[in-house]
């Protein structure tokens, strides 16, 4: 498998994956990535959250179809990392036993959101929103 971060342009609501010099002062990452599977199919995903699980961080990603939808809800969970030179780097995850808590990390962070945007507790400094 191999990636390719690219910028997709800045979302105001998603001041993380932002690759724009919009003067945010937060983490700059794209928001898109171009995955090449095994198969050398290439998928374009969006970029959901880089989070933290124990000694690892993972990366959730929304596989996009040809006009930039996701019709199923299907999400890739890898593991991620940076490069010496700071570049970043995907792994699959290698246990169904890592994989589980890595869905379950991700689906705690997916609820939170939801609560708090329903209960109108959205609040970009606390980069809940996933959108």
């Amino acid at each position: 498998m191999s990636e390719e971060f690219k910028n997709a342009g800045c979302s105001a609501s998603d001041c993380s994956s932002c690759c724009e010099s919009c003067g945010s002062g937060q983490n700059q990452i794209p928001n898109t990535i171009s995955l090449t599977l095994d198969d050398n199919t290439e998928v374009e995903c969006a970029i959901l959250t880089i989070f933290p699980l124990k000694e690892k961080e993972y990366i959730a990603l929304l596989p996009l179809d040809e006009n930039g939808q996701n019709q199923d809800g299907e999400v890739y969970l890898y593991v991620f990392s940076r490069t010496e030179q700071g570049d970043p780097m995907l792994a699959n995850i290698e246990s169904d036993e890592e994989y589980a808590s890595a869905a379950e990390a991700f689906n705690s962070i997916l609820e939170n959101a939801r609560r708090a945007e329903e209960h109108g507790e959205y609040t970009e400094e606390k980069g809940e929103s996933l959108e």
